[in-house]
């Protein structure tokens, strides 16, 4: 059984979460990722047990936009529902929030995944989506 909370977790867990995943531009400078996270929005946890299975990171204002930045579930936790678990205890805290967005890697699985908990693509809505990075 998967509880989510709002518990703040432990960068080791943290950094053992993003490697799973692949996720190493975040684990290079560890204690910029941790200011990311106390920074945040909202960062919400899930655990079975002890352990950190799942964390979805939220930035914004929390009554305009709310964007979700981080989404991460253990590959062995993965296709379990614990994404979607993660995304709507996020939405569900910020009910009144019009904007919700997110920026994410554009192959099958993931729009999958996202149309499925009830997400559209940008240019649905009549909108587009601009990126700008520096590097």
């Amino acid at each position: 059984m998967v509880t989510i909370t709002d518990q703040k977790p432990t960068m080791p867990e943290v950094l053992a979460l993003y490697k799973s995943v692949g996720w190493s531009m975040y684990t290079r400078d560890p204690a910029r990722l941790e200011r990311a996270l106390t920074h945040s929005l909202m960062v919400l946890g899930a655990y079975e047990g002890k352990q950190l299975v799942g964390l979805i990171r939220a930035v914004g204002d929390g009554e305009t936009i709310l964007f979700i930045q981080d989404l991460l579930v253990l590959p062995e936790y993965q296709r379990r529902g614990i994404g979607k678990q993660l995304i709507e205890a996020l939405l569900a805290r910020f009910p009144e929030v019009r904007q919700r967005v997110l920026l994410t890697d554009d192959d099958p699985k993931t729009r999958s995944f996202y149309k499925a908990a009830g997400f559209v693509e940008s240019q649905q809505m009549g909108v587009i989506a601009f990126y700008h990075d520096q590097h």
